[in-house]
């Protein structure tokens, strides 16, 4: 039986749903400091072991950034990425301003172009650096 929980998973998990999920890793370090730092958080529990997450980060006001979305590999295919997201976007029509602005990197963009997202090209182009 599933179960939502709208707050942030713990570092263990978030690094393990992470790793099985697919997504790049993240340092144990980092999880501790950063994920309470969030501003909105949700995960799916099935008998008590969270198997789906995602996360808003931003300033609060003006820009916003959809991160971890990530579900385990068991459990794909049953609407819990939707969820998620449905869950992530009420958060989002509660809080953010008119024009905010929000931005994601999609690794699945049929999921997030359901939501209204639009991809950037042509008028820009989404960019990243990882410190070495």
């Amino acid at each position: 039986m599933y179960q939502v929980i709208e707050q942030v998973v713990g570092p263990d998990d978030f690094l393990r749903l992470r790793d099985i999920s697919g997504l790049s890793s993240r340092s144990y370090e980092a999880a501790v400091k950063g994920l309470p730092n969030s501003l909105y958080g949700i995960h799916i529990l099935y008998d008590g072991i969270p198997v789906a997450m995602g996360r808003v980060v931003g300033d609060g006001a003006i820009n916003f950034d959809i991160v971890d979305v990530a579900v385990d590999p068991d459990h794909q295919g049953k609407g819990l990425g939707r969820q998620i997201m449905a869950h992530i976007m009420a958060y989002l029509d509660k809080t953010a301003f008119p024009r905010s602005y929000v931005s994601l990197m999609a690794d699945v963009p049929e999921l997030y172009e359901k939501f209204g997202f639009q991809l950037s090209r042509p008028n820009s182009e989404g960019m990243y650096w990882v410190k070495k």
